[in-house]
Parts: structure tokens; C-alpha cells; sequence
């Protein structure tokens, strides 16, 4: 780590410390850190997390998990209180208005957008509050702490190795732990007979609709095929399975390739798929290209929402200015992409197919599927109306004749 941010605080014989500050998210590290153990009640303890004052734990492990979770419910009914204060002065939650016979209509795309940004300010808050309890680590990745787990691993994992002391959030631990055991356990992938075991900041295909779009897609050919973007390296191994006798799946994430490489090498595909760190494209052109881009135009705040968050489309759009010119004659592009962000009002229909036609490129056809996700069911959830609409769709895409 090159110029390390620090922490530091003040002990309780005065003497000024300081340590290595972690932040997969890239937090800065906090400019005010009072000791902190079991006495401290959590009305006083979220208190000083809303003035900014981080808490570092010395006290027992799982008395601190204890606490976050009062933290986190504080926070919950903080905003209860200002969802109720909204409703009280008129404000509206953007469920869509009755239409003539009387169903709800989908909210404006204003309505929607303003929800969705309300949605991340809200998100951003609740980690900014809850990652001020942050807790000692040693440079062996260990937490000297009573009762502390042993998180060795999945430290490991995502931080690699260390060789001084540092203080990392609680909620950032919580985290690394979960997505540790998500490694170990795996996803279940029908179309490949086999699991996906996702790294740290890799996105897990736990949304396996887009997965069997490609998995009964019509391949245009069996000799090669390029995936972008490939992440895990799901959609790579589904058209090797599929009977494609090359894949060269590129990412510009080490993390990924690592761990496309590992899944590869469970499955026994390495063979015939080939990996390559590049922003988009390898050299050359493929009869197949296909791509999995984030589905939301707007800015990631940690390494998991890197998949998800594409600020700008950045990646949608270069894959379609880009795609015509890597696809052999009668090669087909297949777009795999959710219209989530357009019922976020985020991105039009028009934009899209206006990108396509710009590059040069023509509608084939389309295949869609409605999502599996818990999520596109629950009314409670904030973006419930766009997500009860939300269709996942392949797009298969050709060059326009000249």
C-alpha cells in the first residue's frame, strides 16, 4: 500500500496512536477517534457516529455486533420518522397513481429517478454512520478483541497480505466475512453442472435469469467467441459448455481475472477459455461477442458495485461503438442487460436503441425473461415499483449492411 491513510487516537494514558486505516470502499479515514468498549450505551453511541466521531472497540467482539445492530436500528426508525414527516407535508412515495381502472400506474421518470437518488443518499448515510465503529486488527489479519472470530481468511482475501496493524470498520468486516463464505459455498449454476465461487468484489450470479438467456441463445457459430467484462467467467464457461471451442474473456480487474481463472479451473475449462486483462475488447474479431454490463448508470461506492454501477453507461456505450468492428462477417453481439435503469427513468429506451444505430449496428432480435430476485416482490422495498417491471433481455445484435 503506497502512502497509507491513517487513523489516529488518543490512548487512555494519553498517548498518541496511530495505524494503518482500510477502506475497500475507499472511505477516508475519520478525523476523530474516541476509545470505546461494552459501558457505552448506543444512544450515546450513535449520537457520536452522526457528529462524525468514529469508535474504536476495545471490548468484546460480539458485544460490538451487538451494537451496530442498534445502530442500524436507530437508523431505521430515523427514517421511518422522516418517511412519516414526508407524507405529513404532502410528499408522495413514487407507487404510481390510480389509472382509469383504478390499477396504479408506474411513477413518472422523475418520480422514479428522484426516488432512486433519495434511495442512495439514504444507503450512503446509513454506511457512513454505521462504519464509524471500527475495530483493531493486527498485521496478521487478526482482531484482538475477546470473542473475536477467526477472520484470518477472509481478510486475506480481500485485503491481501499485511505487515503492520490497522483499523478497518466493523460493517466492512461483516461484509468480507459474508462474501468469504459466499466463496466456500458457491452458486449453483443449472446450465453448467456446477457452482460459481465468487472472490471478494466480484459479483456472484445469483441472478441466474440472465445466465439461461445465454445458456438458449442460438449460437451463430461453435469456433470462437469473445465474453467482456467476464467477472467470474460464468457466461465464458456456459458457452464452453455450450460446445464453443474458444473463449477469450477479458476484464480489466486482477480480482476478477483471478477469480474467472479459479472458477475455470474447478469447472475444467481452461482449455478452452482464455483470459486477458484489457478494458473491453481483445485484438481481432469473433463470429460471437458477447457482454454482460453493469445495468445502472450511476457512481459505485465499493468494489462488489462495480458490476452493478456503470457511471455514464461508460461500458455499455463503448461496447456498442466498439462491437461492429470486432465481429466477423455475420457475427452477432449478444447484449445481455437489464431495462432496470430506464424504469429508474435513468436511461431511456431511445438512448439505447440510439447507441445501437450509431454503431453501426441492427436489432436481430430480442429474448427476454422476467427476474427471479427476491426484490421484484417485496412492496416494501424502495424501488419496488421499478423493479416489479424490470425485464432482464439478450439483445442479439449484427452489423448493419452497408
Amino acid at each position: 500500500m503506497n502512502n497509507p491513510a491513517l487513523i489516529h487516537w488518543t490512548d487512555a494514558d494519553g498517548t498518541l496512536r496511530e495505524a494503518r486505516w482500510r477502506a475497500e470502499g475507499g472511505q477516508p479515514a475519520p478525523r476523530k477517534v474516541m476509545l470505546a468498549d461494552d459501558r457505552l450505551p448506543a444512544d450515546t453511541a450513535y449520537k457520536l457516529a452522526c457528529e462524525g466521531t468514529a469508535l474504536l472497540w476495545q471490548g468484546d467482539f460480539q458485544n460490538a455486533r451487538h451494537l451496530l445492530q442498534a445502530l442500524g436500528r436507530r437508523l431505521d426508525q430515523q427514517a421511518q420518522r422522516a418517511g412519516a414527516s414526508s407524507r405529513g407535508r404532502g410528499g408522495k412515495a413514487p407507487k404510481g397513481q390510480p389509472g382509469a381502472a383504478g390499477k396504479p400506474q408506474p411513477p413518472t421518470p422523475e418520480a422514479a429517478r428522484e426516488a432512486f437518488h433519495k434511495h442512495r443518499q439514504q444507503q450512503g448515510h446509513r454506511a457512513r454512520i454505521l462504519g464509524m465503529l471500527v475495530l483493531p486488527f493486527e498485521a496478521d489479519h487478526t482482531v484482538p478483541l475477546r470473542r473475536a472470530p477467526d477472520v484470518q481468511q477472509a481478510c486475506l482475501e480481500a485485503y491481501g497480505p499485511a505487515d503492520a496493524p490497522y483499523v478497518a470498520s466493523l460493517r466492512e468486516l461483516l461484509g468480507l466475512i459474508g462474501a468469504h463464505e459466499w466463496r466456500k459455498k458457491g452458486v449453483e449454476i443449472p446450465a453448467l453442472g456446477g457452482r460459481i465461487h465468487a472472490h471478494h468484489g466480484v459479483f456472484s450470479p445469483v441472478r441466474g435469469e440472465y445466465v439461461d438467456l445465454v445458456a438458449s441463445a442460438p449460437l451463430p457459430s461453435t469456433e470462437l467467441a469473445f465474453d467482456i467484462g467476464t467477472g467470474s467467467a460464468v457466461l465464458a464457461a456456459v458457452l464452453a459448455r455450450r460446445g464453443v471451442r474458444r473463449v477469450v474473456a477479458t476484464d480489466l480487474s486482477p480480482r476478477a481475472l483471478a477469480c474467472a481463472q479459479d472458477n475455470l479451473q474447478r469447472l475444467g475449462l481452461l482449455a478452452q477459455v482464455e483470459l486477458l486483462q484489457a478494458d473491453l475488447f481483445p485484438p481481432g474479431e469473433a463470429p460471437l461477442v458477447v457482454c454482460n454490463p453493469p445495468w445502472v448508470p450511476a457512481k459505485p461506492v465499493s468494489a462488489i458495485e462495480q458490476a452493478v454501477y456503470d457511471p455514464d453507461s461508460r461500458m455499455l456505450r463503448g461496447f456498442l461503438a466498439s462491437l461492429r468492428d470486432h465481429l466477423t462477417p455475420g457475427g452477432e453481439g449478444w447484449l445481455v442487460i437489464s431495462d432496470l435503469a430506464e424504469h429508474l427513468g435513468l436511461r431511456t429506451r431511445a438512448e439505447l436503441l440510439g447507441w445501437i444505430e450509431a454503431g453501426g449496428l441492427r436489432v436481430i432480435e430480442r429474448l427476454d425473461i422476467r427476474p427471479r430476485h427476491p426484490k421484484a416482490t417485496d412492496p416494501d422495498d424502495p424501488l419496488h415499483a421499478a423493479r416489479a417491471a424490470e425485464i432482464t433481455s439478450l439483445w442479439r445484435l449484427g452489423a448493419t449492411p452497408a
